[in-house]
């Protein structure tokens, strides 16, 4: 054998046992030892006492995780935050703790199916709950928290760098459509105050976004309403807003979707579209697997998919939207902006479509 082949062969197997350290992880994050930590080293036992877990299994856990930089040994054996544990903590700039939580309440469950995904197409996840993920969301009150908890933290990762990426000053209306609980709109809403925001999602999702713009001071500026934005959109914005909407859904019901938006929009609308937006050619440096990690994540879990640039300018110039710029944000997160071509096109979806020969 030669020795890229032995290289090749042991770098595999670290990617096939790459799942331990997400359930590790997961495991030490439900047990709330990151936020333990954060207040001073502990030893094990201590760990162990105030979180009701096993000892020994925790000690191996946790120093398992240290060559992962989760966490590190002190000479005097107790252990301590390294850099990545921090990131587990409630508090952290962009916490992931709310990502692990999910992963281990929900998501990981329907990664354990990618294989039966693979062959037949279907998500995962609904084959494991018996539901689509965001019916699941509307039935657990408590998930569709965790769920919004993501995305508010996510948001905490990329809203300086839309706010330098797209100028919202000009807006005097602002439609987030699928703004979740409106994490989002209300960072463009502060920072700009003379913009108006309206929001439109999921009943529970909207329910959440009142609750956020009240607290926030808001109210008056921002309203959340109940939706089907696969149906209608509200009209009379200046600019349409959808952050990583269009990836949770097949091509078909992203120009659904995006031709509701078209409809909706006034002549000067302009749509700003913020979603990962891969390499035409996949690359193998991190921001490329992140994107694949995020590809895999949503093969599992809905029926959506990563994107080029270029899909995301053939799915817009089939809804009568016309790609106008590319900025990128993060990593391989980008912004987009279309605006609406003089003359949209009659878009009717497959269903409708077969009522012709009915």
């Amino acid at each position: 054998m030669r020795p890229d082949e032995a290289e090749a062969a042991v770098a595999v197997r670290a990617l096939l046992y790459a799942p331990l350290v997400s359930r590790a992880l997961c495991s030490v994050a439900e047990l709330g030892i990151p936020d333990i930590l954060s207040h001073g080293p502990r030893t094990a036992a201590e760990l162990a006492r105030d979180t009701g877990a096993h000892e020994n299994a925790l000690h191996q856990v946790l120093t398992a995780l240290t060559a992962f930089e989760v966490f590190e040994v002190l000479p005097d054996g107790r252990f301590a935050l390294a850099l990545l544990g921090t990131a587990l903590t409630p508090g952290a700039p962009g916490s992931a703790l709310p990502s692990a939580l999910m992963a281990q309440a929900l998501s990981a469950r329907a990664w354990q199916g990618i294989p039966d995904t693979v062959r037949t197409g279907t998500p995962a996840f609904d084959k494991e709950f018996g539901a689509d993920f965001f019916t699941v969301l509307d039935r657990r009150p408590e998930l569709r928290g965790l769920f919004d908890a993501t995305q508010a933290r996510d948001v905490e990762l990329e809203s300086a760098a839309v706010l330098r990426a797209h100028d919202f000053s000009s807006a005097a209306t602002l439609i987030d459509v699928g703004g979740g609980d409106g994490a989002l709109l209300g960072h463009l809403l502060a920072a700009h105050p003379g913009l108006r925001g309206v929001l439109v999602d999921r009943p529970a999702a909207a329910a959440a976004a009142r609750a956020r713009f009240s607290a926030a001071g808001l109210a008056d500026r921002a309203e959340a309403l109940p939706g089907d934005f696969f149906t209608a959109v509200p009209g009379g914005g200046d600019v349409y807003l959808m952050r990583e909407i269009l990836h949770d859904w097949d091509d078909e019901q992203c120009v659904t979707l995006l031709a509701a938006c078209r409809r909706a929009m006034p002549p000067h609308a302009r749509l700003v579209v913020i979603e990962l937006a891969a390499d035409d050619r996949p690359g193998t440096d991190a921001d490329a697997r992140t994107t694949a990690l995020m590809t895999l994540y949503m093969l599992s879990v809905l029926p959506g998919r990563e994107r080029t640039p270029r899909e995301f300018g053939a799915l817009l110039g089939a809804a009568g939207l016309r790609l106008d710029s590319v900025s990128r944000l993060t990593g391989q997160k980008a912004l987009l902006v279309a605006t609406p071509e003089p003359a949209a096109p009659s878009f009717r979806t497959s269903r409708e479509r077969s009522t012709d020969h009915a």
